[in-house]
């Protein structure tokens, strides 16, 4: 079924994520971030959904990316002060807006792999 290759396609991304991570100085915050909904995915797979997690960690997940989005030199700042330079130039973040303008998008992808699978429980 079509769910469970998109939950198969979530699942490998989600690890991916996790991986490229494993190098952060913070990596023990985005490897859970990561793993936690890969994890879930790959559970729909046999047949077992969690709706209150996947509510649960959206909105927990959406609270930080509000946070990263106000933050000094976080998102708001990389749309109005620097007007929204590239931020996949290179794989280092040289200024601190472009590692924070990542985590956001990385959790509003999260946020809503875990929404898809909220709906469908």
């Amino acid at each position: 079924m079509w769910i469970d290759v998109l939950n198969i396609i979530f699942f490998l991304s989600l690890l991916l994520f996790a991986y490229f991570n494993l190098n952060d100085p913070d990596s023990w915050l985005w490897v859970p971030i990561y793993v936690v909904p890969a994890i879930l995915c790959g559970l729909t797979l046999l047949d077992l959904y969690f709706p209150w997690l996947y509510l649960g960690l959206s909105i927990a997940y959406a609270c930080y990316a509000g946070r990263l989005f106000m933050v000094k030199d976080g998102v708001y700042a990389w749309i109005t002060t620097y007007n929204r330079p590239s931020i996949v130039e290179s794989m280092q973040a040289k200024k601190p807006y472009i590692e924070i303008t990542r985590e956001f998008f990385g959790l509003l992808i999260v946020i809503f792999i875990l929404l898809f699978n909220y709906v469908l429980a």
